[in-house]
């Protein structure tokens, strides 16, 4: 009896659970799915595509800042210029939290597995609805 009644109970609160993701943090969180498996074909244009395509995109890295989108996507090539630079890519969500009704800030841990040398470390993401679609509009990564 008491297994039915915990069975019950869980049955109850599971459609809470699944309600607790937004439809806003699901494409968030798309987004940063599509941005793995484009990094590990090796596609970086396909990459950017989580990024807002415009001048004032922020990027943050051990290097200082960089602005705009096509000085990002240069960065990107000029440090990840192959197979061997870019590896394959984890992220591993540690906070998505939703701002307001147009930002949502995300920290998260990323790893690179390669034949280069394994590298590691933290970033978070400010997103911001633009125009409808979800974009990166700052991107801090150590």
């Amino acid at each position: 009896m008491r297994t039915l009644l915990t069975a019950v109970c869980l049955l109850c609160f599971l459609p809470m659970v699944t309600l607790a993701q937004s439809a806003d943090e699901k494409i968030i969180r798309q987004t940063l799915h599509d941005q793995t498996e484009a990094w590990n074909k090796g596609d970086l244009e396909a990459f950017m595509k989580g990024y807002w395509n415009d001048d004032s995109l922020m990027f943050v890295g051990k290097n200082g800042v960089t602005y705009g989108y096509q000085n990002t996507l240069a960065n990107y090539k000029k440090n990840y210029n192959g197979p061997d630079q870019m590896g394959t890519l984890t992220f591993n969500l540690i906070k998505v939290e939703r701002l307001s009704p147009e930002y949502y800030f995300v920290v998260g841990k990323w790893h690179l597995k390669r034949n280069a040398g394994d590298v590691s470390g933290h970033y978070n993401l400010l997103f911001r609805k633009i125009k409808g679609t979800w974009v990166i509009i700052t991107d801090h990564s150590s």
